[in-house]
């Protein structure tokens, strides 16, 4: 992948998982937040916040790579040898 596709992956990913670090923690309290096995996170909320940009980030990124990948035209992928 070149920088343009990086990019083209990379930025709505991100501008994406800024809307939904609103719209998440508008609703969750990070200081309410628990394990699976019922004790608490013990993090900052600032590190909560952070934490859940990145998975945000990264989900989105990974959707928006394989919709370009799904998009190639056939001609791109079943090239001769």
């Amino acid at each position: 992948m070149n920088a343009r596709t990086w990019l083209i992956v990379g930025w709505p990913a991100f501008l994406v998982a800024g809307v939904l670090e609103m719209v998440v923690f508008a609703m969750v309290d990070p200081a309410d937040l628990h394990t699976f096995g019922g004790g608490r996170i013990d993090l900052s909320p600032q590190a909560v916040y952070t934490l859940a940009f990145f998975v945000f980030w990264a989900a989105t990124a990974v959707a928006g790579a394989l919709t370009l990948m799904l998009a190639r035209p056939a001609e791109d992928i079943n090239r001769p040898v």
